[in-house]
């Protein structure tokens, strides 16, 4: 049915849009909330499943209900518990 609406996937299902910008920033749209935060990892929850960034100096630079960016030097960013 979304195909046919041509709507776009990440709003209809809530599927999480990690945007990377170089070494230095990451922006998280359709996470549900912080599970882990520190300077070495961030660990948050979205509907499908759970996203960890890892670096040093990491920080959530600004949070809404929807969306956050974070900075620092992130190295990794891994999904887990895929549903």
């Amino acid at each position: 049915m979304i195909e046919s609406l041509q709507l776009p996937k990440d709003l209809m299902l809530g599927m999480p849009i990690v945007t990377v910008t170089g070494f230095h920033e990451a922006y998280i749209e359709n996470y549900k909330g912080i599970l882990e935060y520190s300077e070495e990892m961030i660990l948050l929850q979205t509907k499908t499943c759970q996203i960890e960034i890892q670096g040093e100096k990491l920080h959530i630079m600004y949070y809404t209900n929807e969306e956050m960016k974070v900075e620092g030097m992130i190295s990794s960013i891994q999904y887990f518990n895929y549903s």
